[in-house]
């Protein structure tokens, strides 16, 4: 008995023990963003639009480094006011891009995080809609941000990539998704699952991958083909999964959600 008890009594300690570190770690991260706050707010005043959860995911994002994070919290208030000057992207900005119909938002999994699907093949870059096209990204992060259900602050993607051949191939676009959702909306991504992988996209995949960062790489996942139900439902639950994944789930347009 004695020992059980022991044993109960250590199990305790320890989780208090755990509990004790993790209030501290999240006192010490609330007062580097009360810092970064003050800061930040010297260098640019519209800082004070911004709230403490966007200055933690910029803090996140930037290992807790004030410096650093400060930096990039000001590059994307900057950019916020020339590239969105209007506060937001409208549809009849991005015409092209919403014609193609390749983007998805419906449901939420496991973690009630909204779930977003990208057909790859159904992206054609054409003259000119490198412009378009970021503001294509820009206006389907701030849809997916503003459709977060209360409390939670990340979303996951399925990148579909059937069919996809070199017409649809846009090395510069990907790029420029990549740097906006990296630097302007980062510790958004929860998980990014890349199915239907054709070989030849792998080619693309090479010259992208070196510009991913660190944090961004741990959360992409390639599915097998034969494991794509499984792997899917493992995080999704049958009636948030999109029905073209044999779910119940019918695919909304981005512009529709």
């Amino acid at each position: 008995m004695e020992s059980s008890n022991g044993h109960e009594a250590n199990g305790a300690t320890k989780h208090d023990h755990e509990n004790g570190e993790e209030s501290k770690s999240n006192e010490i991260e609330q007062q580097k963003v009360h810092i970064m706050r003050v800061h930040v707010e010297r260098e640019d005043p519209s800082a004070k639009e911004v709230d403490d959860l966007m200055i933690r995911r910029f803090l996140r994002a930037r290992e807790h480094d004030i410096e650093k994070a400060s930096n990039l919290l000001l590059k994307y208030l900057s950019w916020r006011r020339s590239f969105i000057p209007n506060g937001s992207v409208y549809p009849s900005e991005i015409p092209k891009e919403l014609a193609q119909n390749k983007l998805f938002m419906q449901g939420v999994d496991k973690k009630n995080h909204p779930i977003v699907v990208v057909f790859g093949a159904k992206h054609k870059p054409y003259k000119g809609n490198l412009e378009e096209f970021k503001r294509f990204v820009a206006f389907t992060l701030d849809r997916i941000c503003a459709r977060m259900p209360d409390g939670q602050e990340k979303f996951v993607a399925i990148a579909d990539i059937e069919g996809w051949g070199y017409t649809n191939s846009d090395i510069r676009g990907y790029l420029a998704a990549l740097s906006i959702l990296q630097d302007y909306y980062p510790e958004r991504l929860a998980k990014l699952f890349i199915v239907h992988v054709p070989y030849i996209f792998m080619t693309a995949w090479k010259v992208i991958y070196p510009f991913i960062d660190s944090k961004t790489k741990k959360k992409i996942i390639f599915v097998e083909n034969k494991k794509l139900s499984s792997t899917l439902l493992v995080d999704i639950d049958e009636s948030q999964l999109p029905d073209v994944y044999g779910g119940r789930l019918p695919l909304v347009p981005i512009q529709d959600s």
